[in-house]
């Protein structure tokens, strides 16, 4: 009986003990949980070669940090993949996708015509973005590293006057998907108007448009190069890129051609023969493998990957990364506190070059954009 005794007072810290562990494990079990991220993009369709480089940018930051032990309270992170095929007819069911999961940090989206049609949405639910959309009318609560319209127009501006275009034939995608593509188009051609300069403007279709006829490309090129002009302006996403770009060369190594930043896109460079390729100069970013700042991002992707990375991964790379960073320093995830942690990133190291953003509009202060060229290995450089 004596025996008997001992043993139940001895199991009482025993089982008090368990209590207070079963207890802390239950305050705790929301925060043990991973903290999911939503990274949203055209992971399908025509444009998924860009959706899924961006996708694989965000898992690899992630696979890094989880390796690393997660955040600083030990949590681990895990990714919600949101496929908006770069339609903004899917802008908003994606987003409330998003929302239904209870998630509160997304990166993305990219295509700016997703991106007006429901980053709105995101903020009002209290979902923090960093987004990759370059329409100066997506911005607002997050931050992002991704140029921006009013940064990219200058390089284009630039260009054209260093090249003394005076008539220019633009070939734009003003469809419903064309937000981005037709508001850079419509800054170029104010700015050349108010120089002085001629300009055109003819409307592409998508690809992806029902009943197009087969030599509808060629047909709109044609239009475009009868006007004369000393320069033709392709402001459209890659796919179409791709069929104008085909057509131009086609037509003869005048006059010159300016493509807009959303043709920088491995997509493109696999779709066209190296002359389509090199028949056009580019304003946008050097693919990842032709940023010294992106060395170890390369070695780490082809190596998790077995791929090349394209020109937009690295951003979403830098996206997460600049996340987490701001996450550890406001030691929350708290809405609030990681977005003004965000907007003090300063002097940050990332893969695409050195990140600061600015506090008043959480745009990237410095952004690396140039004029490009395709080269005889089918990789968008500097061009010189």
């Amino acid at each position: 009986m004596v025996g008997l005794m001992r043993v139940r007072w001895l199991l009482v810290p025993t089982i008090c003990l368990s209590l207070v562990v079963i207890g802390a494990g239950s305050a705790r079990s929301r925060t043990s949980l991973p903290l999911l991220i939503a990274v949203e993009g055209p992971q399908t369709g025509d444009q998924a070669p860009n959706g899924l480089d961006q996708l694989r940018g965000v898992r690899l930051a992630v696979r890094q940090l989880n390796a690393r032990g997660g955040l600083l309270d030990g949590r681990k992170v895990a990714l919600f993949p949101a496929d908006d095929r770069g339609d903004a007819a899917n802008a908003k069911t994606v987003a409330r996708r998003v929302i239904a999961r209870r998630i509160h940090f997304l990166i993305g989206p990219y295509n700016s015509s997703v991106g007006i049609a429901n980053l709105a949405v995101y903020r009002r639910h209290h979902v923090l973005p960093l987004w990759m959309t370059s329409r100066d009318e997506t911005a607002g609560t997050g931050a992002t590293v991704q140029p921006m319209n009013t940064q990219i127009a200058p390089i284009e501006e630039a260009y054209v006057k260093r090249i003394g275009a005076t008539h220019v034939a633009m070939l734009v995608d003003d469809t419903p998907n064309g937000a981005f593509t037709e508001g850079m188009a419509n800054r170029l051609r104010a700015a050349l108007v108010r120089d002085g300069a001629s300009v055109t403007w003819t409307s592409i279709r998508e690809t992806t448009e029902t009943g197009l006829p087969s030599n509808y490309y060629a047909d709109q090129v044609s239009q475009a190069v009868a006007t004369g002009p000393d320069l033709v302006y392709v402001s459209t996403y890659f796919p179409e890129g791709v069929e104008i770009a085909k057509a131009l060369t086609a037509a003869g190594p005048t006059p010159r051609c300016l493509m807009g930043l959303a043709n920088v896109d491995n997509g493109f460079l696999a779709k066209t023969t190296l002359a389509a390729a090199q028949r056009c100069v580019f304003s946008g970013v050097p693919a990842a493998t032709e940023m010294a700042s992106a060395r170890n991002y390369v070695r780490e992707y082809r190596a998790l990957f077995r791929k090349t990375p394209g020109v937009w991964g690295s951003f979403t790379y830098d996206s997460a990364r600049i996340l987490f960073d701001a996450i550890g320093r406001a030691k929350s995830s708290a809405f609030a506190a990681v977005e003004r942690e965000l907007r003090r990133t300063k002097g940050y190291h990332g893969a695409t070059g050195t990140i600061t953003i600015d506090p008043k509009t959480g745009y990237r202060a410095s952004v690396p954009v140039s004029i490009l060229r395709v080269d005889s290995r089918k990789r968008f450089v500097i061009a010189k």
